[in-house]
């Protein structure tokens, strides 16, 4: 367990990639393609990784199949921090999956808003509140009403900021990003922010102040180059990557489809053993995948389909 929330949270910047889960042809959990992802992920730079999130199909799970998926990629991590999601719309869930996630070893938990039936900020700041004092660990806010249904205003995020130290990192996700990122940070300049949206507004939050992006994408070593880059001092080489590489970041967040099209590249790169999503759940079309592959060579990726090592 993380003795130091505050000096732990440092560490959520740069690129935080969120992982999908895998699952084998017949929709069971493949647990053997845990350490292969795990391995992926780090070998392509990328500062931390983040599992079962929205796009993790977590809510597919099993209680006994998240344990699975944290040890394994856990096991496999090494000195590679990872981010557990443990949002749940019960308080005392969540509560349990932050727990589970700090026995095992996890460097931080994501959680975001409880669904209601009528979304009020009092009842989402004690959802917060109650996680936050649960655990030893930072706890990532995750702002993303598309998922979750609940608009979480600058003045709610600051408010649980400000009763719990330890949930100061914001993946804000709430479109359009960029100026919520600027009003957040006048408002508490201590607080730590990270994008996300498939990194479509990548740059512009980093201009608004984010400390970099907690997302998913088919090559997350490319999104590592950009941040680097920006970090660097280097914006322009930056946006000439980020523009490079933006047909495919377009293409791929198509709604409805976007995980399918994330787990065929992984699956493509070596990463997972197919690219099944556990049903309900979206398949590509021949159309699809036809067009993809254009894409991909369009933006000179077609033939770096394999592993970033």
């Amino acid at each position: 367990m993380t003795a130091d929330p505050a000096t732990a949270a440092e560490r959520l910047s740069g690129v935080w990639n969120i992982v999908p889960t895998p699952f084998l042809d017949d929709g069971s959990l493949d647990v053997a393609s845990l350490p292969t992802l795990t391995r992926f992920v780090a070998d392509c730079g990328v500062d931390g990784m983040t599992i079962l999130g929205v796009l993790g199909e977590a809510a597919k799970l099993s209680d006994a199949e998240r344990g699975i998926v944290i040890r394994g990629v856990l096991a496999a991590a090494g000195d590679l921090p990872v981010c557990v999601g443990v949002t749940h719309p019960a308080t005392d869930r969540a509560i349990a999956y932050a727990r589970e996630a700090a026995a095992a070893g996890a460097h931080s938990v994501m959680l975001a808003p409880p669904a209601l039936a009528r979304p009020n900020d009092d009842a989402v700041l004690a959802h917060y509140l109650a996680v936050a004092v649960a655990v030893d660990l930072p706890v990532v806010v995750q702002d993303h009403p598309a998922s979750s249904g609940v608009n979480m205003s600058v003045g709610l995020l600051a408010t649980i900021a400000e009763r719990a130290p330890n949930a100061r990192v914001i993946k804000l996700e709430d479109e359009p990003s960029p100026p919520k990122i600027g009003r957040l940070l006048a408002a508490r300049p201590d607080l730590r922010v990270l994008g996300g949206l498939g990194a479509i507004m990548l740059l512009e939050e980093l201009r608004r102040g984010a400390v970099g992006t907690m997302t998913g994408f088919g090559f997350p070593d490319r999104l590592v180059e950009i941040v680097g880059r920006y970090r660097a001092g280097d914006e322009a080489g930056a946006r000439e990557t980020f523009h490079r590489i933006m047909p495919l970041i377009r293409f791929e967040n198509q709604p409805g489809i976007n995980l399918a099209i994330r787990k065929y590249l992984y699956q493509r790169r070596g990463a997972i053993a197919t690219a099944r999503l556990r049903a309900p759940g979206a398949s590509l079309d021949a159309g699809t995948i036809a067009d993809l592959e254009l894409v991909l060579a369009s933006v000179g990726l077609a033939d770096r389909m394999h592993s970033p090592s």
